[in-house]
């Protein structure tokens, strides 16, 4: 489902060239939840962007399925994105201005979905939020939060899920609702990419990645 083939990314900054990441090659298959660990700044974040389609490597080859997201146009990077990839992540995203439900919704902006009030509404009550539903993001508690930023994620079917820390913030309890719910995706014919600090057993592989590398 996820492909990288000697995939270097380079940034430019004031003291010279800053490689994030060095020659990286893996695979993450439907069934699979892949955790990616490493300490701050070691290039898990780039590498994630880059998997998401929004970082375009310097070098390397990057697939989605069988395309390859940087071959395409930015509208077709979109809508690739929209369809195939949900994104969880640490600090969640959610729009602060916006119910809960709306939140979840905000997929069906991009890909009409049917029904999609009732498939919302679904989702939060699989992660016991429905009774939150006309809350804005101000009104949850933090594990509300990421459980709400995990109902969008799904929302649209996706068949590969990127996490950034989606328990970074969370107490053992919701942590353990998320990793579940990763899991359960991956069960079910999806494929995860988990980029942590920590050891999860959720995790079917575990790669070390230091200083831009897999190690």
């Amino acid at each position: 489902m996820l492909k990288f083939k000697n995939v270097t990314k380079v940034f430019n900054g004031p003291q010279g060239e800053v490689v994030a990441l060095s020659d990286v090659s893996f695979t993450v298959e439907p069934g699979e939840v892949v955790a990616i660990r490493g300490p701050s700044g070691c290039g898990k974040s780039t590498l994630l962007l880059t998997a998401g389609t929004l970082l375009r490597p310097t070098e390397g080859d990057v697939r989605v399925g069988e395309t390859n997201p940087y071959a395409l146009t930015p509208n077709g990077r979109s809508a690739l994105r929209s369809e195939t990839i949900g994104f969880v992540f640490q600090q969640f995203h959610l729009v602060p201005y916006l119910s809960v439900l709306d939140n979840v919704l905000l997929p069906s902006v991009v890909k009409k979905t049917a029904d999609a009030k009732e498939r919302a509404h679904q989702l939060l009550n699989r992660f016991g939020m429905d009774h939150r539903a006309h809350h804005v993001p101000a009104q949850l508690s933090i594990g509300e939060r990421q459980r709400t930023a995990l109902a969008r994620a799904l929302f649209n079917g996706p068949k590969l899920l990127l996490a950034d820390e989606p328990t970074g913030n969370l107490d053992p309890e919701n942590g353990e609702i998320v990793l579940h719910a990763l899991k359960t995706f991956a069960e079910e014919g999806g494929a995860v990419l988990l980029v942590t600090h920590d050891t999860t057993d959720c995790a079917t592989r575990t790669l070390q990645m230091k200083n831009g590398s897999l190690i």
